[in-house]
């Protein structure tokens, strides 16, 4: 089986990672292909002429692009172990928190990191509390954002409870905090312990490093 799914995707993305993720919570065995993203292979120019990015599912000899319409193949085509809701609201309000996290809660936080000197960091703080308190209410007394099992919404904020912190060290300013959302805080408690989470979470050594030669850049504009 694993001749038939490969995955390209780089040592670090956390949209790479999404896959990773819903790959071995369903079990589904596969083939990973890294990538050198200043170097590009050209199987990813293939496969994603259009966005040239990664990740790209390959299954079959057919490539899927996007992180989240990935998922949403794979749940569609491997059953067992749904990732989202079968109730067709339920389904509608998880895509639409997905799409939150997208256009919302993660530029918002890349805005913080990217800010240049602690003001304007401060300043960009403000609306990326703001969307970790929406989450926080979404999340009510559930051990996962879907319920008691993990699924497509933890999945596509599963890079919260690795990368916060790593951007805290690097900015060195508080992103998060638990006393403020205890339910978001005991959610990435569970994600984290789930087996097919953590053991995938890249080096946090070579993350640190990586982010803050990002930071530099963004700090000095070269």
């Amino acid at each position: 089986m694993a001749d038939e799914v490969k995955l390209y995707r780089t040592w670090s993305s956390p949209f790479g990672l999404r896959i990773v993720w819903a790959l071995h919570i369903k079990g589904i065995e596969y083939d990973t292909i890294f990538e050198d993203l200043s170097n590009k292979s050209p199987e990813l120019l293939q496969y994603n002429p259009v966005h040239k990015k990664i990740p790209i599912l390959v299954h079959k000899g057919k490539p899927i692009c996007e992180s989240l319409v990935i998922l949403e193949y794979i749940d569609e085509t491997w059953k067992e172990v749904p990732l989202l809701p079968q109730d067709p609201y339920q389904k509608a309000m998880a895509r639409f928190w997905a799409k939150f996290g997208e256009d919302k809660l993660l530029p918002s936080v890349w805005s913080v990191f990217s800010g240049k000197g602690v003001e304007e960091k401060k300043e960009a703080l403000v609306p990326a509390v703001q969307n970790l308190q929406h989450l926080e209410e979404q999340l009510k007394d559930n051990k996962f954002f879907g319920g008691e099992k993990i699924g497509y919404l933890d999945i596509e904020f599963g890079w919260l409870p690795y990368l916060l912190d790593v951007f805290e060290e690097v900015i060195d300013l508080k992103l998060f905090d638990a006393a403020k959302f205890p339910l978001l805080s005991a959610w990435m408690k569970n994600f984290n312990d789930h087996p097919a989470i953590k053991p995938h979470y890249p080096p946090r050594d070579k993350l640190v490093t990586k982010f803050q030669l990002l930071h530099e850049k963004y700090q000095t504009g070269n």
